[in-house]
């Protein structure tokens, strides 16, 4: 496979990084998701292997690391951006709300649908099935509303961070419902995720107490190793490994808030604060590269024709229609007639694939078709597209209506003082 030896395959991701910059750079100015290029991409590339007469290859033990790398960058990267001070209380809060309402009634409704249109569809399973369906994509989000409003853009990435961390517990908890034996119920999946909770403030305080105290300029990879550790013995352990991710990119990202009184001698500000910039800043490149190639893979490795069957477009149809017309009531709900374009801002993707490949084999359904799942995605994508494109531009009218607008100006006389009498 000449395509595949050493210095092509370095060619080949080099060329794969360097158009994902470009496709970030199209997205900025024309607001088509770089998710959906990167598909693309894949997707041309699939067929062209198969022009090259490259065989099969099996990309998803690949695409299974890369997925989980990129969750933790996203999470973290999410994590550092968020300010907690009283008076962000509030949305935070009206997020989680929205997050894990939409989060629920999503995969309530999807379910029923996957449950009457699919044969042998258990109802179990369904839910199983719905689930990462029903999880905002924070990759493709986030990235995409930098050019909203200050409240908006936060929203947006609260909602979507805790829409993906909340759909992930959600998943594991119903994938322990098919095992009664390791089964622990409400009680016990409560009680892990406090436990996670504790575990993860610990090893967040520890984490920053240690690594501001190192000289060595080698310190950022080994603190990303650690976290990565980290969540592979939480996994081991059945915990919400995420958890620890957002909780140790919450207490760097506002160490005053959580080093105070006798905590506050500990605590090395200008260190500690250096090492928060340079974690930001290699975060957001990592997850950057490792998004870029799990999307690229994904579009190797799927059917792009199952998306023009009929069936596959009927029930995929039914459940986007369902998504927009939940947040549609929970938005106007919580924030108001003010709901555009967030009501259309609701993209699936990294997690979506992911949790999809991770359903258990014993849930798993061979007349479910994963062209629904490609469906979803893109018809989410392609909506999102075009209420942004529409916002944009009804800003910018806005703009210029305002700037062509001449103010009214008129001439001020000084009034004459006229003579006294007498």
């Amino acid at each position: 496979m000449e395509i595949l030896s050493s210095y092509n395959l370095i060619i080949e991701v080099s060329v794969i990084i360097i158009l994902s910059f470009l496709f970030n750079r199209i997205s900025s100015k024309t607001n088509i998701p770089a998710v959906l290029m990167l598909i693309i991409l894949g997707v041309a590339m699939q067929y062209a292997l198969k022009y090259a007469n490259v065989g099969d290859i099996d990309f998803f033990p690949v695409l299974e690391v890369l997925g989980i790398v990129g969750l933790i960058m996203i999470v973290l990267e999410a994590a550092l951006e968020l300010e907690l001070k009283k008076e962000k209380l509030m949305p935070i809060l009206k997020s989680l709300v929205i997050g894990l309402v939409g989060l629920v009634l999503s995969a309530w409704v999807a379910a029923l649908i996957l449950y009457q249109f699919i044969p042998e569809m258990t109802m179990q399973s369904a839910w199983l099935y719905a689930t990462p369906l029903s999880i905002l994509s924070s990759a493709i989000i986030i990235p995409s509303v930098t050019g909203l409003k200050e409240h908006k853009k936060e929203f947006h990435v609260y909602e979507s961070t805790f829409s993906d961390i909340l759909g992930i517990m959600m998943f594991y908890f119903l994938t322990g419902g098919l095992n009664p034996e390791e089964d622990a119920g409400v009680v016990g999946f409560f009680g892990n995720l406090l436990l996670t909770v504790v575990i993860a403030l610990v090893a967040s305080y520890a984490i920053i107490l240690i690594f501001q105290n190192i000289k060595s300029q080698i310190k950022l990879f080994l603190l990303i190793a650690v976290l990565l550790l980290l969540y592979g013995l939480g996994k081991k352990m059945h915990l919400s490994s995420l958890i620890i991710i957002l909780i140790f990119g919450l207490v760097i990202a506002n160490m005053r808030l959580f080093f105070k009184g006798k905590l506050t001698k500990y605590l090395k500000y200008k260190q500690a604060h250096h090492i928060y910039h340079e974690l930001h800043t290699i975060t957001g490149e990592t997850a950057f590269v490792v998004r870029t190639f799990f999307f690229v893979i994904f579009g190797l490795s799927i059917a792009i024709t199952s998306i023009f069957n009929l069936d596959v477009a009927i029930i995929s149809s039914l459940i986007i229609l369902s998504i927009y017309l939940i947040r549609f009531v929970l938005l106007f709900i919580f924030v108001g007639k003010d709901i555009l374009p967030q009501l259309f801002i609701a993209p699936r993707g990294l997690i979506t694939v992911l949790l999809f490949y991770a359903i258990p084999a014993e849930a798993q359904i061979a007349t479910f078709d994963q062209g629904i799942l490609l469906f979803v995605i893109i018809g989410t994508s392609l909506i999102m597209t075009g209420a942004m494109i529409y916002d944009k531009r009804r800003s910018s009218t806005a703009i210029n209506a305002a700037n062509s607008t001449k103010v009214g100006t008129a001439k001020w006389k000084a009034p004459v003082i006229g003579e006294q009498e007498g």
